[in-house]
């Protein structure tokens, strides 16, 4: 594990580091590797992830990869129906012996934090996690107290058709920066899968890549990347065309076209740029916005889907042709 002094990233570094942290998670989620490098965008991005598909598929195995490689802590918080608030953030207890009150901190208080089956769990238990991703804090009795930086929260769940779900409210979904379904695995991925996983989980030969400073160093990079007034200006269409939509309820808010624009320069930085282009937008446009938006019902009961619909917005938006060129002498 390579550990680091405080000095800036290169971008030789940078690539060693996020190619090492994808290896190491392929190990274990056979033939997802789009979903790899989303979850670690995600990360970079310093955003939170929802893993939504059927069980079984490899959800919570992605997220415990994701933070195997990673030397930080982390903690795993199961849904269920009867899980309360105070379970997450943590609750005040009085201590006898000092006649005060102690603040015993919850599962939260973590670098990342796997929520298993998020959508097990009923509407006021999942709101405890608002605070938490926007602000990075946990307010207890009227006293807030710091999360640990970096802080992410990976999310599974299933789908809302599936028996004893509860449909995640707008706000908490508006916390994830991106959305992915797994898929079932291709037949050479599966065949392989069931050679090297029935004797042993493939989690335990996963070691950290990457300690606390090197992780630190990666984020800088990626805020660091350059997104020209074209670029902005582009993603502003993009939010604007999706709330005057005739098909679409509710449209993408500020905070999506934040989101948008972080991951999209954790997107360059993978790619080996220091600039953002309209394509990292694009690319990104289906994970990060698809699962903020909701279609009018006369819409949905004409067969429409939020994915056509964000296609048609993007088809419709001229794409700036020199968003990067001021900066493009900074490639690598």
């Amino acid at each position: 594990m390579r550990r680091y002094d405080g000095r800036p990233l290169d971008g030789e570094g940078f690539d060693q580091l996020c190619g090492a942290v994808m290896a190491g998670v392929n190990t274990v989620i056979d033939g997802k590797p789009e979903a790899v490098r989303l979850a670690l965008t995600v990360f970079l991005a310093q955003g939170h992830l929802l893993v939504e598909d059927v069980p079984g598929v490899g959800k919570t195995m992605l997220a415990k990869a994701l933070a195997r490689t990673i030397d930080c802590t982390v903690s795993r918080i199961q849904f269920t129906p009867d899980l309360l608030p105070s379970d997450i953030t943590g609750v005040s207890m009085f201590n006898q012996a000092s006649a005060t009150f102690e603040f015993r901190p919850g599962a939260v208080f973590a670098n990342i934090v796997i929520g298993d089956e998020i959508n097990r769990a009923s509407a006021k238990t999942q709101s405890a996690l608002l605070e938490c991703m926007e602000e990075h804090q946990v307010t207890v009795d009227g006293t807030s107290y710091r999360l640990s930086e970096p802080f992410m929260v990976v999310a599974t769940q299933n789908p809302i058709e599936m028996e004893g779900t509860y449909p995640l409210p707008e706000a908490q979904r508006d916390r994830f920066m991106a959305r992915i379904s797994m898929g079932y695995p291709d037949v050479t991925a599966e065949l392989a899968m069931l050679e090297t996983h029935q004797s042993t989980s493939p989690l335990d030969g996963l070691i950290p890549v990457v300690d606390a400073s090197g992780v630190a160093a990666m984020l800088t990079r990626v805020a660091d990347v350059y997104a020209s007034a074209a670029v902005k200006e582009y993603a502003v269409a993009i939010g604007h065309a999706t709330r005057v939509h005739e098909q679409l309820r509710l449209g993408a808010s500020p905070r999506a076209l934040l989101q948008l624009l972080r991951a999209a320069k954790a997107h360059a930085a993978l790619a080996g740029r220091d600039f953002v282009l309209p394509d990292d937008l694009r690319d990104l446009a289906e994970p990060v916005l698809a699962h903020r938006l909701i279609l009018e019902r006369r819409a949905a009961s004409l067969g429409a889907t939020v994915h056509d619909v964000l296609a048609g917005v993007l088809a419709s938006i001229p794409v700036p042709a020199t968003a990067g060129s001021a900066h493009s002498s900074g490639s690598r």
